[in-house]
């Protein structure tokens, strides 16, 4: 399922999506841009890339950190409150696991929660549970193929926002799938009821038309 923008029109937003799959492409999973950006710092093949390094030299400056965040209730993500800024850092302070809200939620256009998301616009954070962190280690496709998802996802988010002032937080779960996903960026009007239906109404979509085709 997929949990939508849930600002309110106009302002900043925050986005919440979760995303099971992406095709690979051509590449073994592994982007054209990826290739000439690996080849630029010297790298021959990305198959020698540990994740992190695809992903920090995908994306310069992007924060990676190995993090287990499975036992976090899903509609935290989700909060105004929630402090998803604090995993924009190369060592996010493991308080953020354990984090409860206080009270009621505030309003997306708190002054508090702006500069919250004013923070993270431009920047890119990814938290990798320490399980797969391991997996990918021992499996160099494994770690292609969970940067192309990584990939698309934020492809697909550029898409359909093309502003290009947007910040990004991917966690993923212990298989290298897309658990929760927080993207930031400013002048977006989508309320996250809309948001949802619309995303539920391709699908259904998509699953008829997959079963008229004939066998």
């Amino acid at each position: 399922m997929d949990f939508g923008v849930t600002d309110k029109l106009g302002g900043n937003h925050l986005a919440e999506r979760y995303r099971k799959s992406a095709a690979a492409d051509k590449n073994g999973g592994v982007s054209f841009a990826e290739l000439a950006a690996a080849k630029a710092v010297g790298q021959p093949n990305v198959s020698v890339m540990s994740f992190k390094d695809m992903w920090q030299t995908r994306y310069p400056g992007a924060c990676y950190n190995v993090m287990d965040t499975s036992k976090i209730d899903g509609s935290l993500w989700g909060r105004n409150d929630y402090p998803w800024d604090k995993y924009f850092s190369n060592n996010a302070d493991a308080s953020v696991l354990d984090w409860k809200p206080s009270g009621a939620e505030p309003a997306m256009l708190d002054p508090k929660v702006q500069a919250k998301i004013n923070s993270t616009i431009g920047k890119k954070a990814i938290v990798v549970p320490p399980e797969l962190e391991e997996k990918m280690k021992n499996d160099p496709e494994l770690a292609k193929s969970v940067m192309a998802k990584v990939e698309g996802f934020i492809a697909e988010q550029d898409i359909m926002n093309p502003n290009p002032r947007k910040g990004y937080l991917i966690a993923l779960d212990g298989n290298g799938d897309i658990a929760h996903a927080c993207v930031t960026s400013e002048k977006m009007s989508v309320s996250s009821a809309e948001f949802v239906e619309a995303r539920k109404a391709r699908e259904e979509k998509r699953a008829e038309y997959e079963r008229a085709l004939p066998e």
